[in-house]
């Protein structure tokens, strides 16, 4: 059979006969990997979160559209660059994956990140927090989705400075992530007016806060800032409430916690704490829907925003691999940044040069035992920060793909 026989064939065979476009499909499936931390830290927050999120959104879109099915894997990288690093290349390389979501831990996903970069192939990155990623470290395959240091600081700490916590003291993770969202704070912080009175360096997976917390204590700081995550973040304001901090008159303040640590700590302990999210579930009705719906998948746990952000990215990726007629990941991600985005959790927003999904921020204030309605009332909405003011604008980017005019 001659090769243009043989392309004919094959297009038949995947119900497409009025267009070669699908030849571009590198597979006979559309392959998304799911790597991220299923017995560490982050655990409860992504983990198995994450592989519903993407299950979710595989779910419901029309795979016809693509005239192959659509495969999940998933794989835990154990907060390791280095174990991350051999999946991601075995997947890449022999497994055909075609893009891969998730990556929390922000020294595992700038690990990743040169390495998609480097085989052309998609990163969804969901869960990080690095600022990097749409920085000096950006690429042109990769998008950070869901939030970063950047936000977490600017949202959180201006407000809370401004609204009189003008001294702060800072607990901090010992490593890539953790240094970035105190550096990137500690700048909103004396921008603000405020000023920072001192900070510790706490080691990743922490199981004992003491001498930390007493630091955080005796420094006299009108706010404490927990620049950690995960178990960390969970086990450090335990302790801080059992340490009597907040009673004693300094404000906790959660710089990258999440509905998921919220509700496992429990309104008693975390009553009054202020945090940042880009979802939350009860927004409005298409949130509290899809909230449901992730519940009953997830042994009714209440989702986060980074739960939300692996589900909306991996809406978007589904539509722009159906719009560009390959999954050829610089080709599809441009295909991300030109269209608008629009989905269940984060609504309409849009994906700039610099691959910075932008959508609005919500600085929550956790609410008191007497004021919550049921098991997922957990916070009041006080701030609403804008799509356009919630993350580093363009014109302070140092990424080189960013088009500031």
């Amino acid at each position: 059979m001659s090769i243009l026989g043989r392309i004919l064939v094959t297009l038949m065979a995947v119900g497409v006969s009025s267009t070669f476009a699908y030849a571009q499909f590198s597979g006979d499936a559309i392959k998304i990997g799911v790597l991220t931390d299923l017995s560490g830290p982050f655990a409860e927050t992504n983990g198995k979160s994450d592989v519903v999120a993407v299950q979710m959104a595989v779910e419901e879109f029309d795979a016809k559209t693509l005239g192959r099915p659509i495969q999940v894997f998933s794989a835990d990288h154990q907060n390791k660059p280095d174990v991350a690093s051999a999946i991601a290349r075995k997947w890449f390389d022999v497994d055909g994956i075609d893009a891969i979501v998730g990556v929390p831990n922000s020294a595992v996903a700038l690990a990743v990140n040169e390495l998609a970069r480097s085989r052309g192939k998609v990163l969804l990155a969901t869960g990080p927090a690095t600022s990097e990623l749409t920085g000096k470290a950006c690429s042109p395959t990769t998008i950070h989705w869901t939030y970063d240091t950047w936000m977490l600081a600017n949202a959180t700490a201006k407000a809370v400075t401004q609204g009189g916590g003008e001294s702060w003291f800072f607990v901090t993770a010992d490593y890539a992530f953790g240094h970035a969202l105190e550096k990137d704070t500690a700048k909103a912080v004396i921008e603000s007016g405020g000023k920072v009175l001192g900070s510790v360096k706490a080691p990743l997976n922490a199981s004992d806060f003491a001498s930390f917390l007493l630091q955080a204590q005796s420094s006299k700081a009108k706010v404490v800032g927990f620049a950690n995550a995960g178990g960390d973040a969970v086990n450090s304001i335990k302790q801080a409430s059992e340490f009597g901090i907040a009673e004693g008159g300094q404000k906790l303040v959660g710089l990258l916690l999440n509905s998921v640590d919220v509700s496992a700590l429990g309104l008693s302990v975390t009553q009054g704490l202020v945090f940042t999210e880009t979802y939350y579930w009860d927004l409005n009705d298409q949130t509290r829907d899809w909230a449901r719906r992730f519940g009953e998948r997830r042994d009714m746990l209440i989702p986060s925003m980074v739960a939300a952000g692996a589900y909306s990215a991996t809406v978007h990726y589904l539509k722009a691999v159906a719009a560009a007629k390959t999954d050829d990941g610089l080709t599809v991600v441009n295909k991300m940044k030109e269209l608008p985005t629009d989905d269940a959790v984060f609504g309409k927003g849009s994906v700039r040069s610099d691959g910075r999904k932008l959508h609005p921020a919500y600085l929550l204030e956790v609410k008191k035992p007497s004021e919550s309605k049921g098991r997922w009332d957990i916070a009041k909405v006080r701030s609403v920060v804008l799509a356009n003011e919630a993350f580093r604008p363009l014109s302070q980017s140092e990424c080189p793909l960013a088009k500031k005019d």
